[in-house]
């Protein structure tokens, strides 16, 4: 379950790939949703699982954050450059992550109400803090999601860089311990 020296565990595998189909599958969904019309089946619907995936991401995330901070890291493979630059997409993957919770969390709550989860819970709203706050936050969250959903290609790209030209171990960690 735990990190190794030389690979990572159970643990970080199975987050890493559910953050993944979820990053994909909420822009996904995202990107097909804001063109449904309120005569849309999927008009309340779509927006729901969006929400309640994207909390429930952001909750997985700061689990990973927490886990990523307690445990050791395999060895990295590589050149100096490719770790820095592993390091920096790292990170603003997480930053990103973390903007867009933040975005889409002041778009759903700007009108006061909370986000229900799947209907097992409310997550509180604080209402408007700025003035248009929803199309503001609206914006920022599209763009971020453009930007994140780039960043998670080029990652995809250099981990089957590693495994096909650099012919490592790095992909293959990330799939089994």
């Amino acid at each position: 379950m735990n990190d190794k020296a030389r690979s990572w565990g159970w643990t970080t595998i199975t987050i890493h790939w559910l953050s993944a189909i979820a990053v994909v599958g909420l822009f996904g969904l995202g990107w097909w949703m804001v063109d449904l019309t309120y005569y849309s089946d999927w008009y309340k619907t779509a927006p729901h699982i969006h929400k309640s995936v994207g909390i429930l991401l952001a909750a997985l995330t700061l689990f990973r954050l927490f886990w990523r901070a307690t445990r050791p890291r395999p060895e990295a493979s590589g050149s100096q450059l490719e770790q820095r630059l592993s390091m920096l997409a790292h990170t603003v993957i997480y930053l990103l992550l973390i903007l867009l919770f933040t975005s889409g969390y002041l778009i759903s709550t700007a009108d006061g109400r909370g986000i229900e989860i799947f209907n097992w819970f409310t997550l509180p709203g604080f209402g408007s803090l700025i003035e248009n706050q929803e199309d503001i936050a609206g914006t920022v969250h599209e763009w971020l999601a453009y930007v994140l959903i780039g960043l998670a290609l080029l990652h995809a790209l250099a981990a089957l860089k590693h495994h096909f030209i650099d012919k490592d171990k790095t992909l293959i960690r990330m799939l089994k311990p």
